[in-house]
């Protein structure tokens, strides 16, 4: 039992993680609908410019963290003008088909500057620490907490800030958000800034407690991408119960499973969330309904 209570822990852990990243994820597609498979590359340049800073810089640990989230929104609003701007009203395919290419240059990118190799953060003093039958790195603690807080964060500022009103307003529409007097092309951007900032945060996180390398945007895209469509599509917090709950049955279902199969798990279940419910928990069938909150 102690080690189920365990696997359940860690379950949480990768949930926060995931959640990070599936909001932004969702908030793009709120107010655009169209799916960004570039979120995870991004996520991906994001842990290793906190690498960069930290073991290369010498830049101590949080203001590293948080440099990498301030320079990976900038890199999510340049992404959003230079590739997605000028094909806002071509069909979905060739956003799509964009998005995929710039996941391509970013994961390429990175390989060619970083190398293939696997990277860790060597981080001092990361010893598990045990709370009556589990056990727990600072760095795990750290994760729990900070999805904590962003997620309050998040919260607060969709549902109490002109920014937050604005961003829904464009995800109920874009042209009637426009006829309303919102400049929707600084609201988009502010979207893809929150999102790819929230992204470089959980993919810094992984890189902290496991490792990094190039292809690791590819596993973050599927994770965030599974959370939202079994959450359901546009709705920030469907995402992030997604998000958990795909991190709690693949670290419990390794009690089943051996453990070489865990990320499978996440395809399963977004096969089984395609095929069953679409729309997912929260979702709504008709897209016009598809909301950030």
């Amino acid at each position: 039992m102690e080690i189920f209570v365990q696997l359940l822990i860690n379950g949480v852990i990768a949930g926060g993680t995931y959640a990070l990243a599936a909001v932004g994820y969702s908030m793009v597609y709120g107010a655009l609908k169209f799916i960004n498979f570039a979120h995870g590359s991004i996520a991906m340049v994001g842990a290793y410019i906190a690498f960069v800073l930290v073991t290369m810089a010498d830049v101590p640990l949080v203001p590293a963290f948080l440099g990498s989230m301030l320079l990976t929104a900038g890199l999510g609003v340049m992404v959003e003008r230079v590739a997605y701007r000028p094909l806002r009203r071509a069909p979905k395919l060739a956003s799509l088909t964009t998005a995929i290419a710039v996941s391509f240059v970013l994961d390429a990118a990175v390989m060619i500057i970083m190398g293939a190799d696997i990277r860790t953060f060597s981080l001092t003093g990361m010893r598990s620490y045990q709370i009556g039958p589990i056990y727990i790195t600072p760095v795990q603690g750290a994760i729990i907490l900070t999805s904590l807080v962003f997620m309050v964060g998040l919260y607060g500022l969709l549902t109490r800030t002109k920014l937050g009103k604005a961003i829904r307003a464009v995800a109920d529409g874009i042209s009637l958000a426009e006829v309303s007097g919102i400049d929707t092309n600084l609201i988009i951007s502010a979207v893809f800034a929150i999102g790819s900032a929230l992204a470089a945060a959980s993919g810094a996180l992984i890189g902290m407690d496991t490792n990094l390398q190039p292809t690791m945007g590819f596993i973050i895209t599927v994770k965030a991408f599974a959370a939202v469509v079994l959450g359901g599509l546009g709705n920030v917090w469907g995402a992030v119960v997604g998000a958990f709950l795909i991190g709690i049955v693949e670290n419990t279902g390794v009690w089943f499973i051996p453990p070489v199969w865990k990320d499978s798990i996440a395809y399963g279940i977004l096969i089984l969330a395609l095929f069953l419910r679409p729309s997912g928990i929260f979702g709504k069938k008709e897209e016009a309904q598809v909301t950030v909150l």
